[in-house]
């Protein structure tokens, strides 16, 4: 077997995107519930946008020492404890009673997230080089909506047939079984002798560094407009007329059709060697779809829109860690990568619960989702012009 043969890596990406499906449906599960909670408990939407956000605060402290901890642990070893850790931020959040209990396990949930986030990653761009990177990253990244649209459409089902307790303990037990798997069935791809430790060197140089927070804040700004988006987009529905659970419904569109359009993306990239017009074409199209969600007439083909083609570019935004950061550096540069994310994914939804409880009016959020989208698209300009300033 090498790196670039067989049916290997095929089933390693396979397996691995259906373990990281488990992070998207333990995300959802607060959102989905939100419903519930702002009528039991007595929340306010800037508190459902913190509980939303905690889920990525550990991010801003984690992502550097797991970055680290590849030098001295197996990929597999730390996705594993990851989705363990977003099992036990479930079964935490199951037993709540109060916002301070919910946050707990929302941390715990998001500590997880962040080791199992980065080492994904890596293990994905270990298994796939060169020319297939962006449509291995695509499918990878896929995983994430995938779990989403799952918990959109069972989450608010399972809440309205029992308690809103249990979609938190069945996302714990999904990313139980996805633990078991990785810790099972995982291999490294094979290397030449002496590459392994190469493979954790610490450390960026100046050039390294600048490249990859720009590109962390390429995919923060974009997956922190897609967070808004769902958080929100739903209640722009309902107050024009939609009911709850046909307002998910619809919303979810997006996420359900992301699983092949994201894949898509990465491989018309790949193909066709355009990856910067394929993001910017759904850029445009993700702030225009979003802006336009207030006509609920056509909310059906809006969320088509948005799914289909302004969030195919993910693929591609994740392929740019590999222009950013050389392969012996990934383990350490994916943790300063995420650290950057993590920052944007941490602010950007308590803001957004501000903007809806000062102006009483879900489609301000939703606005606020489309100018996320249109600042990572700078955020992209800006990547190129500076690799091509280091280049010369």
């Amino acid at each position: 077997m090498t790196i670039n043969s067989g049916n290997t890596r095929w089933f390693m990406l396979a397996m691995l995107f259906a373990c990281r499906t488990g992070l998207g449906l333990q995300f959802q599960a607060l959102g989905s519930v939100s419903t519930s909670l702002v009528d039991e408990l007595g929340f306010n939407y800037a508190q459902i946008g913190t509980l939303i956000g905690l889920f990525m605060l550990p991010g801003l402290v984690l992502s550097m020492p797991a970055g680290y901890a590849g030098r001295y642990f197996a990929d597999r070893t730390l996705v594993a404890l990851g989705l363990v850790s977003l099992a036990l931020g479930g079964a935490i959040a199951a037993v709540a009673q109060g916002f301070g209990l919910l946050a707990l396990g929302r941390i715990a949930a998001g500590a997880g997230f962040v080791i199992s986030t980065i080492y994904f990653t890596k293990m994905v761009a270990d298994w796939f080089g060169g020319r297939e990177l962006a449509t291995a990253m695509g499918a990878l990244v896929a995983s994430w909506p995938v779990g989403i649209a799952i918990g959109q459409i069972g989450h608010v089902w399972i809440a309205a047939n029992y308690d809103w307790r249990m979609a938190f303990v069945v996302a714990a037990v999904y990313c139980v079984i996805g633990a078991l798997a990785v810790a099972l069935f995982y291999r490294a791809p094979p290397r030449a002798p002496g590459a392994a430790a190469a493979m954790v060197a610490p450390g960026l140089p100046r050039h390294e560094l600048v490249l990859t927070l720009l590109a962390a804040s390429v995919w923060g700004l974009f997956n922190a407009g897609y967070i808004v988006y769902l958080s929100f987009a739903p209640r722009v529905l309902v107050s024009g007329g939609y009911g709850a659970t046909e307002a998910a419904a619809v919303i979810s569109i997006a996420s359900w059709v992301m699983i092949f359009s994201i894949a898509m993306g990465g491989q018309i990239a790949d193909r066709t060697g355009k990856r910067d017009l394929v993001f910017y074409v759904c850029s445009v199209t993700a702030v225009a779809s979003v802006l336009l969600l207030h006509e609920v007439s056509i909310a059906v083909w809006l969320s088509l829109a948005f799914g289909l083609v302004g969030m195919a570019s993910a693929g591609v935004i994740m392929a740019l860690t590999g222009e950013a950061m050389a392969p012996q550096r990934r383990a350490f540069g994916m943790g300063v990568f995420f650290s950057g994310y993590f920052v944007i994914m941490t602010a950007a939804p308590p803001i957004a619960g501000w903007l809806y409880d000062r102006s009483g009016d879900p489609y301000v959020s939703v606005q606020f989702a489309a100018a996320l989208f249109f600042m990572s698209a700078l955020a992209h300009a800006a990547f190129r012009l500076v690799k091509r300033r280091f280049a010369e």
